[in-house]
């Protein structure tokens, strides 16, 4: 249970800051696919299934929601004064996850190189939302401000960004960067922490959003990565590269917009600090494999 819930932490803190996907993180710390079968039992009509998915779910979740709170609490009050910062940590985390994750899958991505195309079409993807959204795509400035089109918008965006979150690549914090919404929910989740319920409806809007995502897409992400990994996986490393683009606009999409980041603004500690928490990741996780493999040993031998 330990485990499981410091899992859902781990996820949290990458939902919540643009870069690397909680996802990404499951992939890296080895339970990816767990996850993704669990979401599934969870929408499925195993009654059996769905109760082990839902026990499972629960601790993960117990850790996301202490991870969240933590991570929106401080991210509310240092994005604007440390955005080139945060920034430049965000670009290490994301750096350094890609060859994390081409390492994971150098069995499924060896002998099909022309399906790199679809790592172009992922970044492609990004940087064309990006562009949307600097021409003057949607944004919001608070959640408990939502006037008419805002509403959808708000649903919407909660479901995209659910479906970023739980595959492998772009972040969903990059997706809700892109669409102007980061700042609005994280500032909302800090308000909330504080008792600020005049919030509260928008993000109980955005929570429905993300719980339709998930059952839109689960089925969808779980059979295109057992019948097309590896045209998925070069899509999702696409993604990833794509959202490097993506954090360096992230300061242009603040409420009061500031120039992107650049060699100027470029933070080497917050560069190097993000590459430090994955490698401590990375590191957590062949320690955990290790244990696993060692318990596992004496069972077998019985």
């Amino acid at each position: 249970m330990i485990v499981n819930v410091f899992h859902g932490f781990c996820m949290a803190l990458a939902d919540s800051v643009p870069g690397v996907s909680g996802g990404t993180i499951a992939f890296i710390l080895g339970f990816y696919d767990r996850f993704v079968g669990a979401l599934h039992d969870l929408f499925g009509r195993d009654r059996a299934a769905r109760g082990r998915a839902l026990r499972y779910l629960v601790k993960l979740g117990g850790g996301w929601v202490i991870g969240m709170a933590l991570a929106a609490t401080v991210l509310a009050q240092v994005f604007d004064s440390g955005v080139y910062v945060l920034s430049s940590a965000f670009l290490g985390l994301t750096l350094f996850a890609l060859p994390l994750v081409a390492r994971e899958e150098r069995d499924t991505l060896r002998g099909h190189a022309p399906c790199a195309v679809f790592a172009l079409l992922g970044i492609l993807l990004v940087v064309g939302l990006c562009l949307l959204r600097g021409a003057g795509l949607g944004g919001l400035s608070a959640l408990d401000a939502l006037h008419g089109m805002q509403y959808p918008y708000l649903f919407l965006t909660g479901a995209l960004a659910i479906m970023a979150m739980v595959l492998p690549g772009i972040s969903g914090s990059t997706l809700l960067l892109v669409f102007g919404a980061y700042m609005p929910v994280i500032s909302a989740l800090g308000e909330l922490m504080h008792l600020n319920l005049a919030v509260l409806p928008g993000l109980i809007l955005f929570g429905c959003g993300v719980l339709c995502g998930i059952a839109l897409s689960i089925r969808l992400i779980r059979r295109a990565l057992e019948q097309f990994r590896p045209q998925m996986v070069f899509f999702i490393l696409g993604l990833m590269l794509g959202s490097l683009y993506a954090i360096v606009m992230g300061p242009a999409t603040l409420a009061e917009p500031q120039p992107p980041l650049d060699l100027s603004t470029f933070s080497l500690p917050g560069f190097l600090g993000g590459i430090a928490v994955l490698a401590a990741l990375e590191t957590l996780r062949r320690v955990l494999e290790k244990q696993g493999a060692a318990q596992q040993a004496p069972a077998a031998a019985d």
